[in-house]
């Protein structure tokens, strides 16, 4: 390997460090496996994601915290137990293609990044699809692909996925995304007025059918079109 490239390569691996490592095995230890979370690829690809990078920097020091935190137009970064809880219900392999609706700070792919093939990530404000872009690029993360667009309309040109993830919360299931699941794929998502506790939800699709269970009581900012 020359020189040039093993720096390129050793920059990108340092950029991944968080700033306090061991305020993130505390993160994952207390807020992750303390309540739960259980799959020991979902806990290493947390401690590994540096959640720090996808917040904005005057509120990097609660880049840990139990709770949500804004990032700008209306819309936020979610507490890490949620985030840990979705992914592992995705149960997400080293081959799978990931749709993710909602790319926000990009935290969320970032992660399942770390664990599939490709992330496919749909963000519909562009300056928050931009912004996310700019972070990944920055973190290494290129098998995270982006577009700016309407959610509800999925990633056809893409599909179908292993497995979707929906960070906002639309009144019902777009129908186009249970189009674009795999057999046997899995769907997260989380549905509901935006005034209201929404309720998350598991989708299985089995033999064509849709199987849906309910998971947890959730709070997410509104899917829009």
């Amino acid at each position: 390997m020359n020189l040039a490239l093993w720096l390129v390569l050793s920059a990108a691996v340092l950029s991944r460090e968080p700033e306090d490592s061991s305020e993130l095995r505390d993160m994952v230890e207390r807020q992750l496996r303390g309540l739960g979370i259980l799959d020991a690829r979902v806990l290493s690809a947390m401690r590994k994601v540096p959640r720090h990078e996808f917040v904005p920097p005057e509120l990097r020091r609660l880049a840990c915290s139990d709770g949500t935190l804004p990032i700008g137009h209306g819309q936020t970064i979610s507490q890490p137990y949620i985030v840990g809880l979705m992914t592992e219900l995705l149960k997400v392999e080293s081959g799978s293609r990931v749709l993710e609706v909602g790319t926000g700070s990009g935290y969320q792919a970032a992660v399942l990044a770390e664990l599939a093939s490709d992330v496919y990530s749909i963000e519909i404000v562009a300056s928050l699809a931009l912004q996310a872009r700019e972070t990944l690029d920055r973190l290494g993360y290129r098998n995270v692909h982006t577009k700016v667009g309407d959610g509800y309309l999925g990633w056809p040109e893409e599909a179908p996925f292993d497995a979707i993830i929906v960070t906002c919360a639309p009144d019902d299931v777009p129908q186009a995304l249970i189009d674009q699941l795999k057999e046997r794929g899995r769907l997260v998502v989380p549905v509901g007025d935006s005034g209201d506790v929404q309720e998350l939800f598991l989708l299985e699709k089995i033999d064509g059918r849709i199987r849906r269970r309910c998971v947890a009581p959730v709070r997410f900012v509104p899917m829009t079109h």
